[in-house]
């Protein structure tokens, strides 16, 4: 995910955090010191970071049970709103996607056993002041716990109760349709907490709205795509007419291709038609807009790890690598000669036109 780093690996999944979590922290900071002063500035930012250790449990929940069924997750990221867990894929098994989906809550259901066991609790006349330092850090964090359980499993898709939902309508239905009923009633449940966000003044209930119906229809789109992709070869998918850079070619070569056509990435390709990467635009403009000297190879800026599959290969494999961060996908003959590329944009115009 762009705007995010690493922060290293931890059992199997690299754990990025996202630049605007660093917000959230200085307006947690900045609220409680002007309430109560340093002391609570410093309680509230140690209950934040409690609290996102608990979320980083809760996405591994997920990453953990889909190991189990062969599914690794190359990266976990904390965000404002929660945590990301970036599986390979989904299980498309309907019982796998439950357990997966279930291993999430049923973490922070264990975390909040934990604590009750060593005292922690909240009674309920006191919930309404349960960010009030007052109440307890181990108590605050019990009750965060539960909390989450209960509001992951909404039924809103693509939250874990909504893939739950999903799962089930899959034992009634085909992937695609499932996905879409699920999807409309996570748009619709949306709208509900984006109501329910304005009119109380929450703002992360707002995001959490916007994200969820967002996501929604990503997905839903994805699965449909994923769906139709299994019935197309590379070579139905793949641009043949393209404009090629040599090795030879400057900066200001790939400019003037960049004028002349409409293309968004351009392959280098040697003297045998071996492609040696692409030049994307952005990466043009942005080594143009460094006053790079335009006379400066374009190989200098080229993405050599570009991947590589034959005619052959099904489409859904081409998706998998190109949801993996690739410019475009090259299709190559067993010799290695280029004989096309393939892009996410292209993919998309073929269902279109196949009324897929």
């Amino acid at each position: 995910m762009t705007w995010s780093f690493s922060l290293g690996r931890l059992l199997g999944s690299e754990l990025r955090v996202h630049v605007t979590f660093f917000l959230l922290l200085a307006w947690v900071g900045f609220a409680a010191y002007s309430a109560g002063g340093l002391p609570a500035a410093i309680d509230n930012l140690l209950f934040v970071l409690a609290l996102f250790a608990c979320v980083v449990a809760h996405e591994f929940g997920h990453a953990l049970m889909a190991r189990r069924f062969g599914i690794k997750t190359p990266d976990i990221t904390l965000l404002p709103i929660g945590g990301l867990a970036r599986l390979e894929r989904m299980p498309e098994k309907p019982m796998q996607e439950v357990l997966v989906a279930l291993a999430g809550p049923a973490v922070n259901i264990v975390i909040w056993v934990i604590l009750v066991a060593f005292g922690a609790g909240v009674p309920i006349e006191t919930l309404s002041q349960i960010d009030s330092p007052g109440i307890g850090f181990l108590n605050r964090l019990a009750y965060i716990n539960l909390l989450l359980a209960v509001f992951n499993m909404i039924p809103a898709f693509p939250m874990d109760g909504g893939r739950v939902f999903r799962a089930l309508l899959c034992l009634r239905m085909d992937r695609v349709k499932a996905t879409r009923v699920a999807a409309v009633g996570g748009q619709i449940v949306a709208v509900g907490l984006g109501f329910l966000g304005l009119s109380s003044g929450n703002p992360f209930l707002v995001l959490i709205a916007v994200f969820v119906f967002i996501a929604a229809n990503a997905e839903s789109q994805d699965v449909a795509l994923r769906s139709a992709a299994r019935r197309v070869l590379a070579r139905d998918a793949m641009i043949t007419e393209f404009h090629a850079l040599s090795p030879d070619d400057t900066l200001s070569t790939a400019a003037q291709a960049v004028i002349h056509t409409t293309q968004h990435e351009f392959p280098v390709l040697d003297s045998s038609q071996a492609l040696l990467g692409f030049v994307t635009r952005e990466r043009l403009f942005a080594a143009l807009a460094s006053d790079q000297s335009r006379s400066a190879p374009a190989t200098s800026i080229m993405d050599a790890a570009v991947p590589s599959v034959s005619l052959t290969t099904g489409l859904e494999t081409v998706l998998e690598h190109l949801h993996n961060g690739a410019p475009a996908i090259a299709v190559v003959t067993r010799g290695g000669r280029m004989m096309g590329y393939i892009t996410r944009e292209n993919i998309g115009e073929l269902m279109v036109i196949q009324g897929r």
